[in-house]
């Protein structure tokens, strides 16, 4: 399995180690005739970076797993650009649960062009909220970070990559539509487990990104969760269902 070595050698530059993140000039030599050697990190003395050999199925569950090798791999050494997808996608699956669950709590099934377009409008109301708070959260997430080390955050280029992290990280959210379309007696604990999984990830992004210690992180998603819940709260008082 060597499908994902096109994208992890696509642009010359500084790769990281999985192992220790440290910088490397190169993921592997090629010595013709499809004779691969992975490079040996000069720091920690191991492979660079083991998963460029590995399916990405088994990729995949690794990062699932919330490793922070398999996070290294993809946020460093590959080139994905789908993090602005994944992101509106995820917001499309939040903006439905919405309003489906705002569907239920409706009694009116009058087919009337006028009801479906109030449904319809409720649907983007539903996007857009839910695109307000997860700015809040992440805005909350990047004012912590920068007041706590400012140091980490001094370019650009540090800000585009904890964001590109951040929103890859959020995949989670993508199975609040299995967990709605078969729906059982369990589906609030799958929505909180969903929602814990979310954070779990999001943390270990922080952490990979920065190099960090856990503490670090988890704070910045507390404060995070704080500024998203005073746009809830805010929605809220405007007697807004979300």
């Amino acid at each position: 399995g060597r499908g994902v070595l096109p994208q992890a050698m696509a642009t010359l530059g500084a790769y990281r180690c999985i192992e220790c993140s440290r910088e490397a000039t190169e993921l592997y030599r090629d010595y013709q005739r499809g004779v691969l050697r992975i490079s040996i990190c000069k720091s920690c003395q191991k492979p660079v970076d083991k998963y460029i050999e590995y399916d990405p199925v088994i990729i995949l569950i690794n990062a699932v797993l919330c490793k922070a090798q398999a996070y290294r791999h993809i946020l460093f050494n590959t080139k994905i650009n789908i993090h602005g997808k994944l992101y509106i996608f995820c917001l499309l699956c939040e903006a439905y649960l919405r309003w489906l669950q705002l569907q239920d709590s409706s009694q009116n099934t009058d087919p009337d062009d006028l009801i479906r377009y109030a449904k319809e409008w409720d649907f983007y109301r539903m996007f857009g909220i839910a695109s307000l708070e997860q700015t809040s959260f992440l805005v909350g997430i990047f004012i912590t970070l920068w007041w706590m080390r400012p140091e980490m955050l001094k370019t650009k280029s540090d800000f585009i990559l904890l964001l590109k992290a951040l929103l890859l990280s959020s995949y989670g959210k993508l199975l609040l539509i299995p967990a709605v379309i078969w729906e059982h007696d369990y589906t609030p604990l799958c929505l909180a487990f969903i929602k814990v999984f979310v954070l779990i990830s999001n943390s270990q992004a922080i952490r990979v990104t920065l190099n960090l210690n856990r503490m670090l992180p988890w704070m910045a998603i507390f404060f995070g969760l704080i500024l998203e819940n005073g746009v809830i709260c805010f929605f809220q008082k405007m007697r807004w269902d979300v």
